[in-house]
């Protein structure tokens, strides 16, 4: 939009609720014929204004979808959020949901139900709180399965100048609606091998969570680094609800034993 069109915009505006604001003052005094007219255009007005104030109001509340945005430690030099966590997904939710099923690039869900009773979806975040544009909610019923887990890679950007001196630092909220066990697994392919560490995720209140990885206690060749993935393992996970508001990683220096 020009200048000029901006300045007619701005005044036309200032006209009409200074226009407004007299008709209001008169109201009382108003001949009767004059203000039944005057009623049914402010009513016209008020909906489509009170659209606008709620579906405004809602917008900007809302985190901004592809924020990167997160708290991590000063010193990192590395920092990330998945696309599940980040951009809107095709189809929103998934029932009965197969193993190996890439729900977003880069997040994909594995157990070994031989019938599945598990849903998947994605919800956008609206709390305060919430820095993530999105959140996924994942739903369980009865589970005859051993494992069950979302493997989420991380992006090449995570490998490039990764040294033992490093610790790799994931972040998330969880919601649950019952106590279960949640791991989480770093996995570093390096040539023919692939490097492990598993830690527990302590269930806190509020629900944030976070976890580090040493890498100074691994034995990964830095030469040869080829991927890197993390498995989030629910343990006894039937007949509840799981519901992830975020999820981030960060990269920063381990300290010097």
């Amino acid at each position: 939009m020009s200048k000029f069109r901006r300045l007619v915009n701005a005044f036309l505006f200032r006209r009409l609720v200074k226009r407004w604001a007299g008709l209001a003052e008169r109201a009382d005094i108003t001949d009767l014929s004059r203000l039944r007219v005057q009623n049914n255009r402010a009513k016209l007005l008020r909906h489509h204004l009170d659209r606008v104030i709620a579906v405004a109001d809602n917008r900007l509340a809302l985190p901004a979808i592809g924020s990167d945005t997160f708290r991590q430690p000063r010193d990192s030099d590395w920092g990330w959020r998945p696309p599940l966590w980040r951009e809107p997904v095709a189809h929103k939710g998934m029932a009965s949901v197969p193993s190996k099923t890439e729900f977003a690039p880069g997040s994909t869900v594995f157990h070994d139900c031989s019938v599945s009773e598990l849903t998947l979806r994605q919800i956008r975040n609206t709390r305060e709180a919430d820095l993530a544009p999105f959140g996924v909610r994942m739903d369980v019923f009865r589970f005859d399965g051993s494992f069950l887990s979302i493997a989420v890679d991380l992006p090449p950007e995570a490998l490039r100048g990764l040294r033992r001196k490093h610790l790799i630092r994931m972040d998330t909220q969880i919601e649950i609606e019952k106590p279960l066990e949640i791991f989480a697994r770093l996995n570093i392919k390096h040539g023919p091998n692939t490097e492990q560490i598993v830690r527990e995720v302590p269930l806190q209140h509020g629900g944030e969570m976070m976890v580090e990885f040493d890498l100074g206690y691994t034995q990964i060749a830095e030469n040869r680094l080829e991927s890197a993935w993390v498995d989030l393992i629910f343990e006894g996970a039937q007949m509840n609800e799981v519901t992830i508001r975020d999820l981030t990683f960060c990269r920063l220096p381990r300290a010097d034993i």
